[in-house]
């Protein structure tokens, strides 16, 4: 997901994706403990995807304050 989509979205719109994400890490997870997971490389995208959503909720929020 790209930066660019990810600024888009409203703040609903991105609490719901990092929910999902979120899931999405827990089963990756857990498919890398009992080694059924093929693409590691995912984990690294998911959590990526979070960094960045959660970077756009804070720069919201600070915006919000100002």
């Amino acid at each position: 997901m790209k930066a660019s989509e990810i600024r888009e979205m409203s703040v609903d719109e991105l609490n719901e994706k990092l929910v999902s994400l979120k899931e999405e890490l827990f089963a990756l997870r857990f498919q890398l403990a009992v080694n059924q997971l093929e693409n590691t490389a995912r984990l690294k995208a998911v959590k990526k995807d979070i960094a960045r959503i959660k970077t756009t909720l804070r720069a919201a929020e600070i915006a919000a304050e100002q």
